[in-house]
């Protein structure tokens, strides 16, 4: 049995200010693959990056903490927003992409 704070988990992220053009996705997807995690990444037509995060809860929780302060390094975060956050049994992806 895993420890409550080891428990996996799926949350929904947008992140808003100047994130398109400075490799935000890429950096993302490097942090999201550092730190054992799977899910995607892609530019929205509003000019902010969306993606999807899932894997233990203490690695996920780090990743949102690098979404909210520190991104790519010519990102600019003015706000992120995390939202659908949910327990899961097994990890619905496999990898860490980025969708075009």
């Amino acid at each position: 049995m895993m420890a409550e704070e080891d428990h996996l988990i799926s949350v929904n992220f947008e992140i808003f200010g100047k994130v398109q053009g400075v490799f935000f996705r890429k950096y993302t997807q490097a942090e999201g693959k550092r730190l054992g995690l799977v899910g995607w990444v892609q530019n929205t037509e509003q000019n902010s990056v969306q993606g999807q995060l899932q894997g233990p809860i203490s690695k996920v929780r780090d990743m949102q903490q690098w979404l909210q302060k520190k991104g790519s390094p010519k990102s600019r975060i003015k706000r992120a927003e995390f939202h659908s956050e949910r327990r899961l049994t097994q990890l619905e992806h496999s990898d860490f992409c980025i969708i075009k």
